[in-house]
């Protein structure tokens, strides 16, 4: 009988366990992080089921932002969609335009009954993501912005101080002369063009993308792409491909191997490409703000982001909703947010996240981490620097990617590329205005 009793207790005791677990909610989490990048994802996604008992949260890739966007809206219209989707930062005007798709963040977190402070989160970050009455839509995850990559070997080399990176793009010529001259097969190379090159670089100048302040103040909006700053340096790096200070990489970052071989002694990348470069580069190198036109008025301005935010799908249960809202606080958390930016490179999204890495010497002891958060807090935004929202970005990053290959490969002058990429962007942003009215 004690046996029995035994082997009875042993089972009630099992089958409670088995309850508990079927007991867990779901929470799907689809993402564009590869890589080292979506291990630390799946780190983050672990850390927080270990934290609770009530809610599990699955991270799954999904490719890169084109793809898990995609991916998101096809699962969505067969009513299969995930709770969070991670969408990068060109897509902020159609998920906004998607209205019954998406439960935004701020309703999300009073209905959950979750702690929720919009102050807490740094303002150039949340800026993109808010409504024109200043509620956040989306979750701000991977937030950053471009900065200037440097070996510092290669500078020693080349008799340049590796403590002294160039300021201006005439400086950047002048060094890239003297670096082919030490040896390396080029001065610069860059990923993410058109987001560095063309939206950054013109905010960087405080001179406009579009009209109605990038998008922010409507949708009856114009491309401003092929504007007098855009055509000179779109110009400018098509003639320097000729003496190698500029050697085009390809689209998205698929030229970094340019950078972390050695090939190219500057690069321009990503704040968030720190960590990559970190594993791969046999070198030591640093970072630097941007550079700019010395003879532009305005200069420099601040960055804008990139990256991606968190958007919660709407169609799920009040306990899922619950679940997501949670996810989000431990997400924001000072240690969290700390530990992947310092990881990552990505911008901490919150104040307490910048001030607990200073607080624990991260800046001291890697010098030019803090370059991403200095530069884009540089000065505050104006209407040209808060950023972009663009109906249709996405497919108007591949009309500039096609225009600037057709620069780069001589077919066309910078003033002709762009003109055309700015008329072929017209006709998209037409469309969208009329799907949204």
């Amino acid at each position: 009988m004690k046996i029995w009793s035994k082997l009875s207790l042993m089972s009630a005791v099992l089958a409670l366990l088995a309850t508990q677990v079927y007991a867990q909610t779901e929470v799907q989490w689809w993402h564009a992080m590869g890589g080292r990048l979506g291990e630390k994802v799946n780190e983050i996604a672990k850390g927080f089921n270990q934290s609770q008992s009530n809610y599990k949260v699955v991270a799954v890739y999904k490719g890169n932002y084109s793809e898990t966007m995609t991916a998101g809206i096809a699962a969505f219209r067969s009513k299969q969609q995930p709770h969070i989707l991670q969408v990068f930062e060109v897509g902020t005007a159609t998920m906004m335009s998607a209205a019954r798709a998406i439960k935004p963040v701020y309703q999300l977190m009073a209905d959950a009954k979750e702690p929720f402070d919009p102050k807490n989160y740094i303002s150039t970050v949340t800026g993109y993501y808010t409504s024109p009455d200043g509620k956040m839509l989306s979750m701000p995850f991977n937030s950053s912005t471009p900065v200037l990559f440097y070996n510092k070997e290669a500078f020693k080399k080349a008799g340049l101080d590796p403590n002294k990176p160039p300021k201006t793009w005439p400086e950047v010529a002048e060094y890239s002369k003297k670096l082919i001259d030490a040896g390396y097969a080029c001065g610069f190379s860059t990923a993410w063009i058109s987001w560095i090159h063309l939206e950054n670089m013109a905010a960087w100048h405080n001179v406009p993308t579009g009209t109605q302040a990038n998008g922010f103040s409507g949708t009856n909006t114009e491309y401003l792409v092929n504007g007098p700053l855009q055509v000179k340096h779109v110009q400018q790096l098509a003639d320097w491909q000729k003496d190698k200070i500029f050697t085009y990489g390809g689209r998205r970052n698929l030229g970094n191997s340019k950078f972390s071989t050695g090939e190219c002694a500057m690069y321009t990348e990503s704040s968030a490409g720190y960590a990559g470069f970190k594993k791969a580069a046999e070198f030591e190198f640093g970072t630097s703000m941007l550079p700019y036109w010395p003879d532009q008025q305005g200069a420099p301005q601040n960055t804008i982001i990139g990256g991606a935010s968190l958007w919660v799908m709407s169609g799920h249960t009040d306990e899922e909703y619950k679940g997501v809202a949670k996810f989000f606080n431990y997400l924001s958390s000072a240690a969290v947010q700390a530990d992947w930016h310092q990881f990552t490179g990505y911008l901490p999204i919150t104040s307490a996240a910048y001030d607990l890495t200073k607080s624990q010497g991260f800046y001291d002891k890697n010098p030019g981490t803090e370059t991403a958060l200095l530069q884009m807090t540089l000065n505050n935004p104006t209407e040209n620097s808060r950023g972009l929202r663009f109906g249709s970005f996405v497919q108007m990053r591949d009309i500039i990617y096609n225009e600037l290959e057709a620069i780069f490969a001589g077919d066309k002058t910078a003033k002709e590329g762009l003109g055309d990429a700015a008329e072929a962007g017209n006709k998209l942003l037409r469309k969208f205005e009329k799907a949204n009215k």
